[in-house]
């Protein structure tokens, strides 16, 4: 098994500037990362229509990112024992930027598709080693606001994607949403390199497991493919989605298998074995899928249905990101004298119950009332994301932090794609049972339907215009509906996790072991 480069003599924690210079651009790098994976969705029509393809094909840039990405995050662990940690993360962060500035100066749609692929396989191993390099570089009585930090920035990157590429590109253009990584990206890669190129890790000449690769590779991509673009096919009506779903079930149950038994495994699956890093891993990824499932849908319905701009709709749903900062450094602090099974599940109840209160809404609330369960849910991400993750970790050698963060981070990318199929088909599909339901209504037998209509009429609107504005109201309530249906079941889903949590045994140890407990 691979080790730290010095078990005799651990090399000693980073003090002062030296850990506030290398926390920035740790957490900077990350941020990067993490919003490229939202930044471009609000850019996607500007995107299209700059490069004359319509808006579907335009969802290539955002399915090409998360394809590549998903791919190369659990094989972190593996490519960090190859070619040790502080190498890889600069590397990854290096070719991140070149890439970014590729994607920027793309002039057809391929040309940018392929720079997103290679921008996402690049950076997939970064965000796992972000969290490795701080565990390893801060003392060990403060590993929880390394933690909080590292957590904050995975958590509020996405918020704050849509915010910045809308204004990216209402104010600039596109391709700025891109060049914005170069001067972040070197300034991370030369601080890292510089503080941390003496404390790299052990090398091992480990062979390749092609076998292992290629079902990863092929079951991963085709999973991806599946769900990002399930929903535009009908799901598995289409042929094509069909095929995918049943290549991604083949190679990945293979995978399971081959791994469990290789030698030398592309991917570490021996750490399920740990009943903390299951029941971590479990509680981040299924949370992840109810999380983001409201923070999907939520924009969506903001812009299709109550008419909000793709600024406004960001800027109701920012708020959340409030208390979730304040809080996440006092948490980190205090980590230790907590129960974090009691932490984590005073976040799920705290979700449930914004979740619920998100589910009492109509299509008449006020910016104001939209805001503010967002605003209070924000107390509970923290409380979400730095516990589970302390969980996850706890009792690992330092050694296996870089496979147990990569690995980790693939099912929450996972969780969330999942949750961005499930949460907008699900809404799709309950507003036009909606819809057929409240359409019933639109008769002569009720006279509410025909003293509407004649109102219609007495405006000087004719018949087959009146049915039309009625439908369109038909339209907005039973979306309204559907979208407080989506919400309620985020709210069972949190629910129903509490009593999973409870599976995972302490003492959960400073930062999850990540010091050899």
């Amino acid at each position: 098994m691979a080790a730290t480069p010095n078990d005799a003599a651990p090399l000693k924690p980073l003090h002062g500037s030296a850990l506030v210079l290398l926390t920035i651009a740790v957490a900077f790098s990350t941020f990067m990362e993490v919003l490229d994976m939202t930044i471009v969705n609000v850019a996607v029509p500007h995107i299209a229509g700059s490069l004359g393809v319509s808006p579907s094909e335009g969802t290539w840039t955002i399915s090409s990112y998360a394809l590549a990405s998903a791919i190369m995050q659990p094989l972190t662990g593996w490519i960090a024992k190859r070619f040790g940690e502080v190498k890889t993360f600069v590397v990854s962060v290096m070719l991140f930027v070149v890439f970014s500035m590729l994607c920027g100066l793309a002039t057809s749609m391929p040309m940018l598709v392929i720079g997103r692929l290679m921008q996402g396989a690049g950076s997939g191993p970064m965000v796992a080693l972000s969290l490795t390099l701080l565990l390893s570089s801060y003392p060990k009585e403060r590993q929880g606001i390394a933690l909080a930090l590292w957590a904050m920035t995975v958590v509020v990157a996405p918020i704050f994607g849509p915010i910045l590429g809308g204004w990216l590109t209402d104010n600039f253009s596109w391709p700025w949403i891109f060049y914005i990584n170069l001067p972040v990206g070197l300034a991370a890669a030369v601080i890292t390199w510089t503080l941390l190129h003496k404390r790299e890790t052990k090398t091992f000449n480990m062979p390749i497991d092609m076998v292992g690769l290629v079902l990863l590779v092929v079951g991963v991509g085709a999973l991806q493919f599946m769900l990002d673009n399930g929903n535009d096919h009908d799901w598995f009506s289409s042929p094509m989605i069909t095929t995918l779903g049943i290549t991604a079930l083949v190679c990945l149950t293979f995978l399971v298998v081959w791994e469990l038994h290789a030698k030398h495994p592309v991917v570490d699956l021996s750490l399920f074995r740990q009943r903390n890093f299951t029941v971590g891993v479990t509680g981040l990824s299924l949370g992840m899928m109810a999380f983001f499932g409201i923070n999907v849908v939520f924009p969506l319905w903001l812009q299709t249905t109550l008419g909000y701009t793709a600024t406004w709709a960001g800027l109701a749903t920012a708020p959340v990101g409030i208390l979730a900062f304040l809080v996440a450094p006092i948490l980190g602090r205090n980590l230790h004298r907590l129960d974090l099974r009691a932490v984590v599940t005073f976040a799920f109840i705290m979700f449930a119950a914004t979740s619920y209160w998100f589910s009492t809404f109509d299509s008449g609330a006020s910016f104001s009332t939209l805001v503010l369960p967002r605003f209070v849910m924000g107390i509970a991400i923290p409380c979400f994301f730095i516990p589970l993750n302390q969980v996850y970790l706890s009792g690992l050698p330092a050694s296996e932090i870089a496979s147990a963060s990569g690995l980790a981070n693939f099912c929450r990318t996972l969780g969330s794609s999942v949750s961005t199929a499930v949460s907008v088909t699900l809404w799709q599909h309950r507003g036009e049972f909606h819809h057929a339901t409240l359409t019933e209504n639109i008769t002569p037998a009720h006279p509410a339907a025909t003293s509407f209509l004649q109102q219609l009429s007495h405006a000087g609107l004719p018949a087959t215009k009146g049915l039309g504005v009625v439908d369109q109201l038909l339209t907005r309530e039973a979306l309204t509906l559907a979208v407080n249906d989506v919400f309620w079941l985020c709210a069972l889903l949190f629910v129903a996790l509490i009593p999973v949590l409870w599976l995972a045994k302490p003492p959960f140890g400073s930062a999850g072991g990540a010091v050899g407990h």
